[in-house]
């Protein structure tokens, strides 16, 4: 029991819930005698955590992924610029022309 203590509050200070803490310490106390929900619950647990590690270095380490989608809308805002400022040339020049011809 003791181990299992010990597995509880080393989880609980690492930030763990309580209950989620409580399964897998006694997930792992339980052997091959501990009942089979005992042991679910901790591999879900498992998972739920390898989730939220794996989106945390996703935000943290590949932080890229964000500039790399800013300097693509800033492209693109570039030229829809050059566009519209084109097209205004034009219809600049033929304002221009059919003003001369008047």
């Amino acid at each position: 029991m003791a181990k299992n203590d010990d597995l509880f509050k080393t989880l609980r200070k690492q930030g763990l819930r309580k209950s989620v803490a409580k399964a897998v310490a006694d997930a792992e106390g339980a052997g091959k005698k501990g009942s089979g929900k005992a042991e679910a619950l901790a591999r879900n647990a498992i998972k739920d955590l390898n989730k939220a590690g794996d989106a945390i270095r996703a935000r943290v380490l590949d932080g890229g992924k964000r500039s790399k989608a800013a300097k693509k809308a800033a492209a693109t805002r570039k030229r829809d610029a050059a566009k519209r400022s084109a097209a205004a040339k034009r219809g600049a020049a033929t304002r221009k022309r059919n003003a001369a011809k008047r």
